[in-house]
């Protein structure tokens, strides 16, 4: 008994002994493999944090690198654009995806996400002045008001580095522009308000070197604003509308039959350089006007009347090369330049016409102040007749005797434009200058034509000039030139949509005269089959008209506009039937005392 009791006995220690083991050599296996697990999911981490940092480094040398590319041409900037759309895109994705870990592991903050946000919006922006698509307008906008109703920037003046506040507000800057060429007006005025009171707690936070800075940033935009809101178009409710100025397919005019034209215009120049002319960023008001004359709306936005704040806007994606191609819409290439110097000029120049396509038109726009000469019968056209200054400001200490041995370094002179001149050619010059380039020469046998604003306005617009020029809106807006220069500063939509209507009348009747015209130089006839060429210059006739029977502008040959090759007075301007549409639209607006028949005296 005893044996076999000391036998079960050790057998029950051993087992037990055995069970003990076992146990902690599960426990032990258990622990292993979580710490390899543990291990393993550390270093998945420590990979998506590593893959997040290598992107975002990536995508800020791309971004930097954009700086250096050449704003001219096509083929030298796409593949660039292409890479850096690229990077973003899965830099974009990424943080999407793994948004937890980088919050943990990484320490991502909404500042951050806010400045990737922000940065992909500047890309579209910039593909958008590269390309002109008012598609990537909208692209830019989808990011930027993401930005703005997800808070991304809320806490940046919490945060002790004043370099990040600043970040916010250069943000607010960039997406007041792009609200106001997508004619966003009320948000823009949100925007301005939110943008006055960042600045406001910049400048308390951290006591910075730069608040005049800002402080003029926004005063300008105020500026542009206000300058820009000529005439109010009110609703059945009295609420100022946003009406387009971009081309549409209830604004192109009709075309009478004509012999057709292969001739379209492919490449747009637009300047801008008037002393003490409303801008903003590097828009001044004539820019931002024409630019919209040369744009197509998009179809989405052809009954858009009123604009909104935008409700959150779900993120989108880059498509390939960023292009996103289900939204591809054909637009005219242009480029914005802002005070250019000569060389600049030049160079944009040369690359328009080596860009342009066979039987394609270049047009170039210039608003800019005249350079003078004494010549009184200058033998040389292309240079003794002065030009007009596209960087520096008249200078007045250069006398009327400088003038005739010294040449601005920034004029651009009529035989500037010479060389270009052996392909199709559009030159709109708004300056008190313009009549100096009313003689080019047309020595290449190519087209030529030549719209020329007054050389001087009536005095009681000598104090508005700030505003923008009277012939630039009259190419951007008719209907709102006529109110501005007859004191209608609110009118309601449907005496507004009345007006337009003769002024309508009156293109019909200008396109069949135009066609008709015995005396008429053949250049109107091949530029008018392309749209916006055709607009552009049945605007010009009726701003020619308008002013030639307004009684403020009959005071001086001085305060008409003019064109080379001209047009014939008597079988365009002159007649009854452009007459009469006026005056119809004189008395829809009840302004019929301010024009005058050609035979009546003021």
């Amino acid at each position: 008994m005893q044996k076999s009791s000391l036998a079960s006995t050790n057998m029950l220690e051993n087992c037990y002994d055995s069970r003990g083991s076992l146990d902690e050599v599960a426990s032990q296996s258990h622990h292993q493999r979580r710490m390899v697990a543990i291990t393993e999911v550390e270093g998945q981490e420590r990979k998506i944090v590593a893959e997040f940092c290598h992107l975002l480094e990536k995508s800020k040398q791309l971004f930097n690198g954009l700086r250096d590319l050449p704003q001219f041409g096509h083929r030298q900037w796409q593949p660039y654009f292409g890479r850096t759309f690229d990077v973003y895109t899965r830099l974009w994705k990424f943080q999407q995806q793994h948004r937890q870990i980088l919050d943990t592991k990484y320490g991502l903050k909404r500042w951050q996400i806010g400045e990737v946000a922000s940065k992909i919006g500047q890309l579209y922006y910039h593909y958008y002045l590269r390309t002109s698509e008012t598609n990537y307008l909208n692209e830019a906008y989808s990011f930027y008001a993401a930005i703005r109703s997800r808070g991304y920037y809320t806490k940046a003046s919490k945060e002790e580095r004043s370099d990040l506040m600043v970040k916010k507000l250069r943000y607010y800057a960039r997406f007041i522009v792009v609200c106001l060429l997508l004619k966003k007006m009320k948000l823009v005025r949100d925007l301005v308000r939110e943008l006055a009171k960042h600045i406001d707690d910049y400048t308390l936070t951290y006591d910075p070197d730069d608040p005049l800075e800002w402080s003029q940033v926004l005063n300008e935009i105020k500026s542009f604003i206000e300058s820009d809101n000529l005439v109010n178009v009110l609703d059945v409710d009295n609420i100022p509308m946003v009406l387009s100025a971009r081309l549409s397919t209830r604004t192109i005019p009709p075309m009478e039959k004509v012999r057709p034209s292969n001739l379209s215009l492919q490449e747009i120049l637009i300047v801008g350089n008037v002393c003490d002319q409303i801008k903003f960023s590097e828009l001044t008001l004539d820019m931002y006007r024409i630019l919209q004359v040369l744009e197509r709306e998009p179809a989405e936005d052809i009954n858009q009347l009123y604009d909104t704040s935008p409700a959150p806007v779900r993120m989108t994606s880059f498509a390939e090369n960023g292009e996103n191609r289900s939204l591809k819409r054909e637009n005219l290439h242009k480029y914005l330049l802002y005070r250019p110097t000569f060389g600049q000029l030049s160079v944009f120049l040369a690359s328009g016409f080596k860009e342009l396509p066979p039987n394609g038109i270049l047009l170039l726009y210039l608003s800019a102040d005249g350079f003078f000469t004494t010549v009184k019968h200058p033998e040389d056209v292309g240079y003794e007749a002065g030009g007009v200054i596209t960087n520096s400001k008249r200078d007045p200490e250069y006398s009327s005797e400088h003038d005739n041995h010294y040449k601005n370094h920034h004029c651009l002179y009529p035989g500037d434009l010479i060389p270009f001149l052996r392909k199709p050619f559009l030159l709109i010059v708004d300056s008190d200058n313009s009549a100096a380039f009313s003689r080019l020469p047309r020595y290449f046998g190519q087209p030529l034509l030549v719209l020329m604003s007054p050389q001087d306005a009536p005095p009681p617009f000598h104090q508005q000039h700030h505003k923008g020029s009277l012939f630039t809106l009259f190419l951007h807006s008719p209907l709102t030139a006529i109110c501005f220069i007859s004191n209608i500063v609110e009118i309601p939509y449907d005496i507004w949509q009345k007006g337009q209507h003769h002024i309508d009348r009156f293109y019909q009747e200008a396109g069949r005269l135009l066609v008709h015209a015995q005396l008429i130089d053949p250049v109107y006839l091949q530029f008018y089959t392309d749209d916006f060429i055709r607009l552009l210059m049945l605007r010009f006739i009726f701003c020619c008209s308008v002013m030639r029977m307004h009684r403020l502008f009959r005071q001086g040959r001085n305060f008409f506009p003019k064109s080379h090759p001209s047009l014939p007075e008597n079988e365009i301007f002159d007649h009854p039937a452009l007459k009469h549409a006026i005056f119809e639209m004189a008395i829809t607006l009840d302004i019929r005392s301010m024009f005058v028949e050609s035979d009546e005296a003021d």
